[in-house]
C-alpha cells in the first residue's frame, strides 16, 4: 500500500544543510568535471555536498551516471546504461590523490545489464587507489549484484576496508521503495561478505520517514546485527522531486538519538543517526570505530527470511 501524506507537510527548521559554496567546493567541482567523473553527492542530490566537499571528501560513483533500476526514492537518472569505461579506475585514483584523501568511498549505479553487476570495476578501482595512494582507506557501497555471491567475492578479494550495502528500508516497504530488490537478498550479500572476509567490517543504512513503524526499524536493525553488520547509518528520506515517493513524516532528532542508543545496545560498533545522515557521512570515523572486533550475541543467528515471504 502506498503511503499518503498531507500536501502541507513542511520541512522542519532542524533539517537545514550548509549551502554548496566555498573554495574547496569549487575546486573539487572543477576536478570532478575535468576528470569526467561522477559523484553520488551530485547525482543523488545529497544535502551534505556543501559540508563534505568543503572538507575535501566525496563519494565517487562509478559505472556511469544512469541506473538500470527505478527505485522510488533515488534521484539518479534511470534508463539504458552507459558503456563501461575501463579508464575510470585510473581517473578515480588520480582524483583521490589530487584531493589528498586518506579515506575514499566508492559506490555505483545498479548495472543489472552486466553478469557481475559491476563487481569487476569495484575491484579495479580499489586496486588503482591502493597503487596510486598507498595507505588510503577504501569503503565500497555496493549494489546487490542481483544476489551473485561470486560478485561479492570479486569485490572482497580486492580487500576494501569497509563493505557497505544499504538495506534502505524495512521489508514491508520493499515493493514500494526498492523495485527489483529483495530484503533477504540484501541480508545475504552482507552475510556472505563477512563469511569471505570476516576481518572486514560490513555496514548498512536505512532511510526513515517513508512510512515505516518503530518496531519494524528495530527488527530490521536486529536482522542486520544478526548477519554481522558492524556499522549502521540512519537518516531522513528527502524527496528529490514530485515524481518520487512522498515523505510520510519528518523524524525528529530525538527519535534518531533513541535509535542510536538502541543500536549500540544491540552491539553495533558504530551508529551514525540523524536527519541529514547519509551512508557515507563521516565514513572515515565510522570505519575506525567499525574496525574493532564485534561479536554476535549467543541469541543472534543469521536470518534472511523472517519478513519476506511475499518477495519470493
Amino acid at each position: 500500500m502506498l503511503v499518503t501524506i498531507s500536501p502541507n507537510l513542511e520541512r522542519p527548521k532542524w533539517l537545514r544543510a550548509p549551502a554548496p559554496v566555498g573554495d574547496n567546493y569549487r575546486e573539487l567541482k572543477g576536478l570532478i568535471g575535468r576528470l569526467r567523473l561522477h559523484t553520488v553527492c551530485e547525482s543523488a542530490a545529497c544535502p551534505n555536498v556543501g559540508e563534505c566537499w568543503n572538507q575535501r571528501t566525496a563519494t565517487f560513483m562509478i559505472l556511469g551516471n544512469v541506473c538500470t533500476r527505478r527505485c522510488g526514492f533515488c534521484a539518479v537518472e534511470k534508463g539504458a546504461p552507459l558503456p563501461v569505461d575501463y579508464d575510470e579506475p585510473r581517473r578515480v585514483a588520480e582524483a583521490v590523490g589530487a584531493m589528498g584523501l586518506r579515506f575514499a568511498v566508492i559506490t555505483s549505479v545498479n548495472r543489472d545489464d552486466r553478469e557481475d553487476g559491476g563487481a569487476e570495476m569495484f575491484a579495479l578501482v580499489i586496486r588503482a587507489i591502493r597503487e596510486r595512494v598507498p595507505g588510503c582507506g577504501v569503503e565500497v557501497l555496493i549494489p546487490d549484484f542481483q544476489g551473485s555471491l561470486e560478485a561479492v567475492e570479486t569485490v572482497m578479494e580486492a580487500r576494501p576496508d569497509v563493505l557497505n550495502h544499504n538495506t534502505e528500508t524495512v521489508p514491508r516497504l520493499y515493493r514500494q521503495v526498492r523495485l527489483g530488490a529483495r530484503y533477504e537478498r540484501s541480508l545475504e550479500v552482507l552475510a556472505h561478505a563477512r563469511r569471505v572476509a570476516p576481518e572486514t567490517p560490513t555496514k548498512s543504512g536505512l532511510m526513515l520517514g517513508l512510512g515505516e513503524r518503530t518496531a519494524e526499524v528495530l527488527e530490521t536493525m536486529r536482522d542486520l546485527r544478526a548477519n554481522g553488520v558492524a556499522i549502521l547509518t540512519l537518516g531522513q528520506y528527502l524527496r528529490p522531486s514530485p515524481k518520487h515517493l512522498p515523505i510520510a513524516r519528518y523524524v525528529p532528532p530525538e527519535e534518531f538519538a533513541e535509535f542510536r542508543e538502541a543500536g549500540r545496545a544491540m552491539g553495533f560498533a558504530h551508529v551514525e543517526a540523524g536527519p541529514l545522515v547519509r551512508s557515507s557521512y563521516h565514513a572515515a570515523d565510522s570505519a575506525a570505530a567499525g574496525a574493532a572486533p564485534v561479536s554476535l550475541s549467543a541469541a543472534s543467528r543469521p536470518s534472511t527470511n523472517r519478513h519476506c515471504g511475499w518477495s519470493r
